[in-house]
């Protein structure tokens, strides 16, 4: 738990970026679980996801 929060406490940003990008990939293979996408559209919806939580958690860093 120590180590948690320290890597918290150094880069909260990436951390958010982390949970948020876990949740939001969690999220969208539930949704979307019965669509029939082929795995390079797997990947690229995935990577995209990632990358709107990394936009998402920089907007939210403005805040600091």
């Amino acid at each position: 738990m120590n180590t948690l929060q320290s890597m918290y406490h150094k880069h909260p940003n990436l951390v958010m970026w982390a949970v948020l990008s876990i949740g939001m990939v969690i999220i969208l293979l539930l949704a979307a679980r019965d669509v029939g996408f082929t795995t390079t559209q797997w990947l690229a919806l995935v990577a995209a996801t990632v990358g709107l939580a990394g936009l998402c958690a920089w907007i939210i860093g403005w805040e600091d």
